[in-house]
């Protein structure tokens, strides 16, 4: 234990003075070590990295008031084997004699030096040099280094008592360690020890409690806090000892303690007395006059301070503050920040001493702000103040509207302008108004406001104040992607073109450098353009714009164009017959995102659309309806009809696929009006109802339906010559064939199923060589996309073939039960797995359960309540599924495929 106060050896030396060089007694709890109170908290890595600094030869403890220093050191002196001198610097010790002699007092009081030549000087202002020289000698001879804390060292202002105190530490060696703690930089060559690495520093950061130590704390006070809660009082207090502890004390006189430490008010607390008392009250008259206005500011320079002040003495006045640990951080480049605490009760105590300032000091601020670039503090403080033609404006104007949609910044800018007031009615108002409703799909209102701000902008309106007019070609520029977003919300192609054409002609008349900080808004309207054309039909177009789009610079802020635009790609990969592809870009859109910091879920949604179609034609049915379930949590698909049709194509695929015909013809038609049909859309509503009409028995009809779908959409046309040639059609079917046109090669999702039906036309022919050659064909393509849905959807006809030796060898292992593993037990012969799986209708599983009753036609008919026709229908689909002809042969067959 450290040897202080009554409990240390006395001197051997000379007589001890009882009075200091003044005359006055010396007091001694100078000289004694802090009490530390019961609900102290020893953090144990801070004692640990005091024990490592003994190996320099000083050692820095550098805080703000209240940070938890003295206590610290005391606790830390305390655990010490060697001497501690322990003394608490007062103002008086400016003068030199004082100064030593109170040091000589705590050497003398822990046994250190206590020769006649160290002998407390009687000269208040001066200090012999030889009295130094033998302090510095004694200590250097001594075996045990003397560790000597000077506490609130920050009170040392005479230069001449730093170079006597430097004097001592350098001659003294290794008998002496010295502890300086204090709020300010000491005065003392710091950048020499630094360099020859005999300083340790702790300072404010490492000083500061961690949510876990301030856990433990809060309990020594009877409190108990999770750590989460800890972290964000934490974070509000910057890990303030002085703040956690007065916060833990009232905090307990209150009912809800937890509540009480989550929303105490700072500016009415013991904090703010401790705060005011300690920092501000202290200052001069200047310096707090600076403090409370830049209380307005998240951050801050000398210049925009002295914009605040209307002054020109901020950057001398603000070093001196951070250099005394006044509660202002320095950020690096002359930018500084308050405490969030300090920066609270300052908030409040301006709202007392200057009321009604504190709107123009948002005020001046903004306009700093908006004179030097900063946009988004610009917002914050435009809004703060007020001035909300100003804050729109200036987003109008740095072309940074698209912000509001890019994701990353569209949920702080639609909180910022949720607030603005009915009366600010200028055109950037009206743009940002537009903007919002059109984020929210509320493109009815976005509109109306889009048409109002336009028309203002052509009449070339001027508003009261100059700088709340904006520039008027950013704010054109700004319509034609407003524009452009309402095109493709509303399915208006031309639309969409003739905003695309505006929007190049105004990039000519705009600075380039806001092009380039603002590449999100040519992504975004290259991507509208893109979904645009992509609902027209104009494949190659849309795929030009979006590539674009989908490679847009910018990083962050082009994340979600980005994200926007792959899925579209996706989309058209899949329209054009490339699964594959498909996935592939699908995927990589949600990478994009989570790589970005996305929230999610983010984007459109149409890249898990496009999943679920593949899933669907792979027959991974549980998957697909997952990632349709998926869709569900995304708002554009309420307005935008690329994403409609999507999942409408999707839904009524897996429902057809699961026998739900009627359903599916319910879904498939997309729920989102539209200006002008989509082909593509068009034509696989027109596949959903025709291939519902061929499974209830209406062979017609579904070639009836099918009589819009030309070759022009290869997808469409090949499903559509599918069920062409199901339903007796084998001409028309090879007609529709031969009528596709594809700008390139065409996907395998196109191939598969063309080879498919030509093999159908073929077999039916009597050609079983060409149907043979045509379903390998198909095989080989298939096989690498994995495509299983054509074949399941072909009917009994392929199953003998692929039966046969060479093509159930290509079918093995992906689309039909390759042979078995090794060690592995050979199937029963009576129970040969199915080639292909069997999907029935629900109604004739109904037909097929009653069947195995030994049910009549007529009795099923009863028991259904439907005609003997539609049983005798239901009957012949079942029985062509099953590749039989009889009643029997069909119930046997549904038992060993388990069915039954």
């Amino acid at each position: 234990m450290a040897e202080t106060g009554e409990n240390a050896p006395g001197p051997t030396g000379p007589t001890v003075p009882s009075t200091d060089p003044l005359g006055d007694p010396f007091l001694r709890t100078r000289i004694a070590l802090p009490t530390r109170p019961a609900t102290y908290l020893r953090r144990q890595r801070l004692v640990d990295h005091l024990d490592q600094a003994l190996r320099t030869p000083m050692t820095l403890l550098n805080g703000a008031a209240g940070a938890g220093k003295t206590l610290l050191a005391a606790d830390w002196a305390a655990g010490l084997r060697q001497p501690v001198a322990w003394l608490t610097v007062e103002v008086g010790d400016r003068r030199p004699g004082v100064f030593w002699a109170y040091v000589i007092q705590a050497l003398r009081a822990c046994g250190a030096p206590a020769s006649d030549a160290v002998a407390a000087p009687a000269d208040a202002t001066g200090v012999d040099q030889r009295l130094l020289a033998a302090l510095a000698a004694e200590l250097n001879d001594r075996d045990r280094t003397v560790v000597l804390v000077l506490d609130e060292y920050d009170r040392v202002t005479a230069p001449e008592v730093a170079e006597q105190l430097e004097f001592v530490l350098h001659h003294a060696g290794r008998g002496l360690h010295l502890v300086l703690v204090t709020r300010t930089e000491p005065l003392l060559p710091l950048h020499r020890y630094r360099a020859a690495g005999e300083l340790t520093e702790i300072r404010a950061a490492e000083l500061a409690f961690t949510p876990e130590e301030a856990v433990a704390l809060l309990e020594l006070h009877g409190l108990s806090l999770p750590v989460h809660a800890a972290r964000a009082l934490v974070d509000r207090t910057r890990g303030w000892a002085a703040g956690l502890r007065l916060s833990a004390l009232a905090a307990r006189e209150s009912d809800h303690p937890e509540l009480y430490l989550k929303e105490f008010e700072a500016d009415r607390s013991t904090i703010a007395d401790f705060l005011l008392a300690e920092v501000l009250k202290g200052q001069p008259e200047e310096t707090q006059d600076l403090l409370l206005r830049v209380s307005v500011l998240e951050r801050f320079c000398p210049d925009l301070a002295n914009t605040l002040t209307l002054r020109t003495d901020a950057e001398p006045i603000l070093a001196g503050l951070h250099r005394k640990n006044a509660f202002v951080e320095h950020l690096g480049r002359s930018w500084y920040r308050l405490h969030p605490l300090f920066g609270e009760i300052l908030r409040a105590h301006l709202r007392v001493r200057l009321p009604g300032l504190e709107p123009e000091l948002h005020r001046r601020a903004a306009r700093w702000l908006r004179r030097s670039g900063f946009l988004r503090e610009t917002l914050a403080h435009g809004a703060a103040a007020g001035d909300w033609d100003f804050a729109a404006g200036a987003l109008v104007d740095d072309l940074a509207i698209g912000q509001v949609f890019t994701g990353l910044r569209s949920g702080d800018l639609a909180r910022l302008f949720s607030r603005m007031r009915p009366g600010a009615r200028s055109p950037a108002t009206d743009l940002v108004r537009a903007a919002r409703d059109l984020a929210q799909c509320d493109v009815d209102r976005g509109l109306a406001r889009l048409r109002h701000a336009e028309e203002r902008l052509a009449a070339g309106a001027s508003e009261p104040v100059p700088d709340v007019v904006p520039d008027r070609a950013a704010a054109q520029l700004s319509c034609a992607l407003l524009e452009a977003l309402a095109a493709r919300l509303t399915g208006c192609p031309p639309q969409a073109e003739k905003a695309a054409e505006a929007a190049d002609e105004l990039r000519q008349q705009v600075p380039a450098h806001l092009l380039d900080k603002h590449p999100e808004l040519t992504a975004l309207l290259l991507t509208h353009l893109g979904s645009a054309r992509l609902w027209a039909g104009r494949f190659e177009d849309a795929r030009a714009a979006l590539t674009t789009a989908a490679g847009a610079p910018g990083g962050a802020s082009t994340v979600l164009p980005r994200e926007d635009s792959m899925e579209h790609l996706a989309l058209l990969d899949y329209l054009s017959g490339w699964p594959g592809r498909a996935e592939r870009k699908a995927l990589v859109a949600v990478s994009e995102a989570e790589r970005g910091g996305l929230p999610q879920p983010s984007g459109s949604g149409i890249g898990q659309l496009v999943l679920a179609a593949v899933a669907v034609d792979r027959h991974e049915l549980g998957r697909a309806q997952a990632l349709l379930d998926e869709t569900a949590r995304f708002p554009s698909g309420q307005r935008d009809p690329v994403m409609a049709a999507g999942r409408a194509l999707a839904t009524a695929r897996l429902l057809l696929v699961r026998g739900k015909a009627r359903a599916a013809v319910e879904a498939a038609a997309p729920a989102v009006a539209a200006a002008v049909a989509s082909p593509w859309a068009t034509g696989h509503e027109a596949l959903v109802a025709s291939a519902a009409h061929l499974a209830e028995g209406r062979p017609d009809q579904a070639a009836e339906v099918l009589q819009g779908v030309s070759g022009d959409q290869p997808t469409c046309a090949v499903e559509a010559a599918a069920i062409q040639v199901a339903a007796g059609r084998t001409r028309a079917a090879i007609d529709l064939l031969d009528s596709i046109r594809t700008a390139g090669r065409a996907g395998p999702a196109v191939t598969v199923r063309a080879a498919l039906v030509r093999a159908q036309a073929a077999e039916r022919a009597g050609d079983t060589a060409t149907a043979r050659r045509l379903v390998a064909q198909a095989l080989l393509d298939a096989r690498r996309e994995r495509l299983r849905r054509p074949f399941l959807d072909a009917g009994a006809w392929i199953r003998p073939l692929l039966a046969t030796a060479p093509l159930h060898e290509l079918a093995a292992g992906w689309l039909t039960p390759g042979p078995p593993r090794r060690g592995e037990q050979p199937r029963p012969k009576a129970l040969p797995p199915p080639l292909v799986a069997v999907e029935l209708s629900g109604r004739e599983r109904d037909v097929l359960e009653r069947l195995a009753r030994m049910m009549s036609t007529e009795e099923i008919a009863a028991d259904l309540y439907v005609s003997v026709n539609t049983v005798k229908t239901h009957l012949k689909s079942v029985y062509r599924k099953l590749a039989v002809n009889r009643r029997g042969d069909a119930v046997r067959r549904a038992h060993d495929l388990r069915l039954l």
